[in-house]
């Protein structure tokens, strides 16, 4: 087990030779993790390629976790800057794009293995979500409230459970791995979630529903 992740957001960054000792060992988490699960991870295989003491590594970090997740955020979390110029849907599959490319590299291996971790320590699955996903999430929320505002996705849409319906499946197949992820996959994953939104003229009949005929009497 990781162990907990709890305490392992550390503000700013050490100054002068403490930095760069910061810098190897985040090359050297960076560097071990494409060579063997988190798991597997130890903090003396850390100190020895970052070339530093193991009390250095807990003087920084409480855990092997809290290291693992300093490094995520530093090296493989990074922002993605949309124009605002753009359409709520071209942000949405913008979004898609950056996340099934980093999800094919050592963003999804770490992602992977740090929601495994996490069944057995909350406090992994907390931290991840608070400081990664939940950023994420309110931003695309905030583009389908967008489009809902200039008319592109109908009123009643709820903004969150249209985000997850998106954005859930790429998780699903990362961690179940029974299909590839694939830029097309999310481009259909999106056409096919936004058949139910997208503004539409309404077909209407007099003699009944809207596309349906009224049974002979």
């Amino acid at each position: 087990m990781l162990g907990s992740a709890h305490k392992s957001v550390r503000v700013g960054r050490p100054r002068g030779e403490a930095a760069v000792s910061h810098a190897a060992i985040m090359d050297a988490v960076y560097e071990l993790l494409q060579e063997k699960p988190a798991r597997e991870l130890t903090m003396e295989a850390v100190a020895k390629r970052a070339n530093v003491g193991k009390p250095t590594l807990y003087k920084w970090w409480p855990s092997k976790a809290a290291l693992i997740m300093a490094m995520f955020h530093e090296r493989l979390d990074q922002p993605l800057e949309i124009p605002v110029t753009v359409t709520a849907e071209e942000a949405i599959r913008a979004r898609m794009r950056r996340l099934i490319k980093v999800v094919n590299g050592l963003f999804g291996k770490v992602v992977g293995e740090l929601i495994a971790e996490g069944q057995s320590d909350p406090d992994i699955l907390r931290e991840f979500y608070e400081r990664h996903v939940s950023l994420r999430r309110a931003s695309a929320v905030a583009e389908v409230e967008r489009g809902k505002a200039t008319g592109e996705f109908s009123n009643d849409t709820d903004a969150e459970l249209l985000v997850d319906a998106i954005f859930a499946p790429v998780y699903y197949r990362l961690l179940l791995r029974f299909a590839p992820l694939t830029e097309k996959y999310g481009n259909d994953l999106i056409d096919q979630v936004l058949l139910g939104v997208r503004m539409k003229q309404k077909l209407s009949s007099p003699k009944g529903r809207p596309g349906l005929r009224r049974k002979s009497q």
